[in-house]
């Protein structure tokens, strides 16, 4: 693609860098197939190349972000499939992240959306506060059937509708808290390795059965395992929400108590049992690339990240214990998949440890889930979802696997399927306890 940004503008490494990106785009047209939003909506400004068109313009021409602009944009899943069908190897990734942070300090969004964003990011990275959040969304749930509903369809989902969908997910219930940073698992019997592992925020709230699976499996093999303290969340959240400052910050703030952890008591890895978290992390080194105090400490915690699939690979896991022939629809979350490149260990280990795996139809497709997107674009994020659903159906399994939290949450509420996590099938069938539901 032909850009003419200004030498002026291109003295400017954000700039500099969306030049590189624009100009290795050639209007193959390839990643329309796998863009959730143009499968459903059949628009051409619905597709990434569309979106690349609308990025272009903004940025090229220095003009502040259109309606139009945005409403595409806050659209977009970044899934990430675009990048994976992509033969010219556009990192799609960085341009729409740049475009978001363009939008969130130069457009002003109505009132009520600027309200909803600012409490989405200010609840779900501070898991006390997200938990008295999700108390308060159980007592109101029953509120929501008294909401007006929509005649007809918006192209951009009302304040209420949003509430709706957000109060929809909250769970019933929620378990007791998991473990507070600062504690270490010893090893079962010799040590063979060292790991810190990413507490979470949302999960550590919903579902903190997934980290103590990961705890126990982990040991169990001789694994010795640290939830580093004073970590905060991972910046994933508000950085997807165009809040880079923020998500800087807490970038910032994990690299200096991780480096520390690392080199005083040291670490092979840190483990994330949440992929979305984990695609953020090891794209530290980029995201803080012109922080001249932390771009080396940045790319060196880039390296130590990994998913906790691509560790367990590494050792050889107890031989299974438990009942065999489950049948388990594998969901290739798309921060794992896309994201990350992590097609095959998830599949691999189950299958080694005694699961049928069946691979989902249509598995290159989003969930719907994407962070807050299920909240923020409700309508468009339950159509991939019943689709989805759908297509897991297909498989007739026993069980769902998933690597993300956020995609187990979303699935889950489509179906009367258990789903769990990847890991705590694996805690199970090598010794651990069946995988809990809540």
């Amino acid at each position: 693609m032909k850009t003419e940004f200004s030498i002026a503008q291109l003295a400017n490494p954000d700039i500099a860098e969306a030049d590189k990106i624009l100009r290795a785009c050639v209007h193959c047209g390839f990643c329309t197939a796998t863009c959730p939003t143009y499968v459903l909506l059949g628009d051409e400004l619905d597709s990434p190349r569309g979106r690349i068109y609308l990025i272009k313009e903004m940025l090229e021409k220095n003009r502040p972000p259109t309606g139009e602009v945005v409403k595409q944009i806050d659209r977009c899943l970044s899934c990430l499939a675009c990048m994976t069908t992509c033969p010219s190897g556009v990192n799609y990734m960085h341009l729409v992240d740049q475009a978001r942070v363009r939008i969130e300090k130069e457009y002003t969004r109505p009132l009520s959306e600027r309200v909803l964003r600012r409490a989405l990011a200010w609840l779900l990275p501070r898991p006390r506060l997200f938990r008295a959040g999700m108390i308060l969304a159980r007592f109101a749930r029953p509120l929501s059937t008294l909401f007006p509903v929509a005649k007809t369809e918006s192209p951009v989902p009302t304040l209420l509708r949003r509430i709706n969908a957000m109060l929809a997910l909250a769970p019933r219930s929620l378990p007791a808290p998991g473990p507070s940073g600062g504690s270490v698992f010893a090893a079962h019997g010799e040590k063979r390795g060292r790991v810190a592992l990413l507490q979470g925020c949302a999960q550590q709230v919903l579902a903190p059965r997934i980290n103590q699976a990961a705890i126990n499996l982990l040991t169990r093999h001789g694994i010795e395992v640290v939830l580093v303290k004073d970590e905060q969340c991972c910046g994933a959240l508000t950085h997807h929400l165009g809040d880079d400052e923020d998500a800087l910050a807490r970038a910032r703030a994990n690299i200096t108590v991780w480096l520390k952890e690392a080199e005083q008591n040291g670490l092979d890895a840190i483990l994330v049992t949440t992929s979305g978290c984990g695609t953020v992390i090891k794209d530290y080194g980029y995201m803080l690339r012109e922080d001249r105090d932390f771009a080396g400490a940045a790319t060196k915690i880039s390296a130590l990240a990994m998913d906790i699939s691509e560790y367990l690979v590494r050792i050889s896991l107890q031989p299974a214990q438990q009942p065999r022939d489950i049948v388990v629809a594998y969901h290739s979350a798309c921060s794992l998949q896309h994201g990350q490149k992590i097609t095959q260990a998830p599949k691999e280990l189950l299958s080694k440890n005694g699961f049928v795996v069946k691979d989902v139809p249509e598995s290159h497709l989003c969930c719907g889930s994407a962070g807050t997107y299920n909240i923020l674009q409700p309508d468009i994020a339950n159509q991939l979802r019943d689709r989805k659903v759908a297509n897991i159906a297909m498989v007739t399994p026993d069980m769902i696997a998933a690597g993300n939290i956020g995609c187990m949450v979303q699935i889950a509420s489509g179906t009367s399927v258990p789903v769990v996590h990847t890991i705590e099938l694996l805690d199970w069938a090598t010794g651990g306890p069946r995988p809990g539901i809540n």
